[in-house]
C-alpha cells in the first residue's frame, strides 16, 4: 500500500496486560497512522491477538490507554466500539444471502431500513461482488466467503478495521491472489487498518508499516519493507527469514555507492556513509541469486558477485533457503527446486552469489 499520513488515528501508550507470571504484554507507544494498514507479526505466544483485542476494545488492559482519534476509548466506551469492526479467520456467515449477511451489522446497529440496501450494494461493488448479492452464502468458495466477511465489515463504515489472520485457512494460491484482493480494497477506500498476522508476505503485500512482537513487547516496528527488509539484529533476521545481518566497516564511499569490508569480504551497497563507519547489511534471501563455479559469469550490472560454498540446503515449501558462506560472511538465498535439482546443489559445492549493490 501507498505511504499514509502520519496523524495517529489510533495510538496504544503504555499499555500493560499479564496473563501469567510468564508472559505481560507490554507496548510502550504504537500508532495506527490514519488511512494506513498496520501489520502486527510475530511468533506463536508472541501476544498478537491479545494486543488486537485490547486495541478493538474487547479487554482492558491493566494499565495503560488506548487513543481514538485522540479520544481516550476503552471497553465501556460504546462510541469507540461502534467505530470499529473486525474480520476473523472464520467468516462466520448464517444461511442466506450475501446481502443478509452484509446488512447484518447495519441491522444491528439501527441503520434505518431505506438506507440499507445502497450501502449494502456499494459494498458489494468495492469487494468485487456486486452481482452476487441474491446468492446463497452456501454457493461461495473460502475467497469469495472472506469478501463478504470483509463486506459486513467495511459497511459499516468503521474507522478502523481490524484483521485476525483472516486468510490464514485459505490454501496458497487463493491466498496470495486474496493478499492483492485486500490491499486493493482497504487502499482505494483509504481504510485505516490492523492485520494480525504470521506471514510475512502478507504483511508486505497488504500493510505499509509492520511491528514485530517477541514475548509481549515489540522488537521491531517501522515501514514494513524496513522492518522485513533490513532486520537489526539476529532473533529478527531469523524471523523474517534472512541470514543475521551482515558486519562490515565501509573502507570508501564514491558518487553513492559504499565498499564495505565483512570480514574480508567486500560488498557494494548504495548509501551516503563516511568510511571508517561500522554497519550492518541485511540482503532478503530472494534477492541473493547463485550461479554455479564452473559456469561463465554474466555480463551484468551486477556489482556484488562473492565466490562462497554451500553451508545448508533447507526446503521451504515451493523453493529451497540455501545458506552459503565464506569464513565469516554468510548469506541466504531462495532457491526453485528445478534450479537445485539442475545445478546439484549440496553442502559443500562452491558457488557464486550475486546480489545488486541496491
Amino acid at each position: 500500500m501507498s505511504a499514509s499520513v502520519s496523524r495517529p488515528l489510533l495510538r496504544a501508550e503504555d499499555l500493560r496486560l499479564s496473563y501469567t507470571d510468564r508472559f505481560t504484554l507490554h507496548i510502550e507507544r504504537l500508532d495506527v497512522p490514519e488511512g494506513g494498514t498496520l501489520a502486527i507479526l510475530g511468533p506463536s505466544g508472541s501476544g498478537k491477538s491479545t494486543l488486537l483485542r485490547v486495541l478493538g476494545l474487547l479487554e482492558e488492559p491493566e494499565s495503560g490507554r488506548v487513543l481514538l482519534a485522540g479520544e481516550r476509548v476503552d471497553t465501556r466506551s460504546r462510541e469507540g466500539r461502534l467505530e470499529m469492526a473486525a474480520v476473523f479467520q472464520d467468516p462466520y456467515l448464517f444461511h442466506g444471502t450475501i446481502a443478509d449477511n452484509v446488512a447484518l451489522g447495519l441491522r444491528l446497529r439501527g441503520v434505518p431500513r431505506s438506507e440499507r440496501p445502497g450501502r449494502v450494494a456499494a459494498t458489494l461493488e468495492r469487494v468485487g461482488l456486486s452481482d452476487m448479492g441474491d446468492a446463497s452464502v452456501l454457493q461461495l468458495s473460502g475467497g469469495e466467503a472472506q469478501r463478504v466477511a470483509l463486506a459486513r465489515a467495511l459497511v459499516l463504515e468503521p474507522k478502523v478495521l481490524l484483521l485476525d489472520e483472516p486468510l490464514t485457512s485459505l490454501d496458497a494460491p487463493l491466498k496470495r491472489e486474496m493478499m492483492v484482493e485486500f490491499s486493493r480494497i482497504l487502499n482505494r477506500g483509504g481504510t485505516t487498518a490492523v492485520n494480525v498476522t504470521h506471514d510475512q508476505e502478507e504483511a508486505a503485500v497488504v500493510a505499509d508499516r509492520a511491528a514485530v512482537l517477541r514475548g509481549g513487547r515489540i522488537v521491531a516496528e517501522g515501514p514494513v519493507e524496513d522492518v522485513i527488509g533490513l532486520p537489526h539484529d539476529d532473533w529478527l533476521a531469523g524471523f523474517v527469514g534472512m541470514a543475521p545481518p551482515l558486519r562490515g566497516i565501509v573502507v570508501a564511499a564514491v558518487e553513492g555507492a559504499l565498499r564495505v569490508d565483512c570480514d574480508g569480504v567486500e560488498v557494494v551497497a548504495i548509501g551516503s556513509l563516511a568510511a571508517g563507519t561500522p554497519v550492518r547489511l541485511g540482503i532478503r534471501p530472494e534477492d541473493v541469486a547463485l550461479i554455479g563455479q564452473d559456469e561463465d559469469l554474466p555480463s551484468t550490472s551486477i556489482r556484488n558477485l562473492v565466490r562462497t560454498k554451500v553451508v545448508e540446503v533447507s526446503p521451504r515449501g515451493a523453493t529451497y533457503v540455501v545458506t552459503v558462506g565464506r569464513g565469516s560472511f554468510e548469506l541466504a538465498a531462495s532457491v526453485s527446486r528445478a534450479a537445485v535439482r539442475e545445478l546439484g546443489v549440496a553442502p559443500g559445492m562452491p558457488v557464486v552469489a550475486a546480489f545488486k549493490a541496491t
